[in-house]
């Protein structure tokens, strides 16, 4: 498969409030477009889907974004880090616009993760705010590190992102919570980063006005 660049299209949204679409169908990749680092790895060998699971290989840093974008919506992810990895990380990343703003990231505001620090925020080109927390350079931790699930078994992330604030639950707990965002609108990414990663779920659901 030759490399596929991402679409600079906007295209809207058709979803009714209310209604869930799974950005992930089970069976490919339908739906997505995939940015690679080197530019020449294929999608197959970075991204496979077996058994309704999307499995994500983690190498070289790559992306596949939503050919759509979203604004006002829950997502839910569910995922699993396979046993044996040492480095396991990975992202969402949410109101994507700009390829490659940082290294392969596109601009956008990535929900982390990475194992141990799952719902931390890392602001790429944009800005945000969470009361009473002070950020590290680009990232703003979350509120707790005990939410996750040891690796190898599956995890529920709800991601919330309504005008201008973005909230995130891992395992039925918020783990952060956040304001004044600089961008209320975008694609959605998945990142292959490091380590072995699977997804089962990705589900988006607009929110009722």
């Amino acid at each position: 498969m030759k490399f596929l660049h991402l679409l600079w299209v906007c295209l809207a949204s058709s979803l009714s409030a209310g209604e869930t679409k799974a950005l992930f169908n089970g069976k490919d990749l339908a739906g997505w477009s995939f940015d690679v680092i080197d530019g020449k790895t294929k999608l197959e060998e970075v991204w496979s889907v077996k058994d309704g699971i999307l499995i994500c290989k983690g190498r070289p840093p790559a992306v596949i974004r939503t050919l759509e974008e979203y604004a006002d919506y829950e997502l839910v992810v569910e995922w699993q880090w396979a046993p044996g990895g040492t480095a396991p990380n990975s992202g969402v990343l949410v109101h994507a616009s700009k390829p490659r703003e940082m290294h392969i990231w596109p601009k956008s505001v990535e929900v982390q993760l990475r194992s141990g620090d799952a719902g931390d925020f890392w602001v790429i080109g944009e800005t945000l705010q969470v009361e009473g927390s002070t950020p590290e350079g680009r990232r703003w931790i979350n509120k707790s590190d005990t939410a996750e699930k040891p690796v190898g078994e599956w995890n529920t992330m709800k991601i919330r992102c309504e005008k201008n604030t973005l909230k995130v639950w891992v395992n039925d707990l918020l783990v952060n919570d956040a304001k004044a965002l600089s961008v209320t609108k975008g694609a959605i990414c998945l990142q292959s980063e490091n380590d072995e990663i699977h997804f089962r779920k990705v589900e988006l659901t607009p929110i009722e006005k």
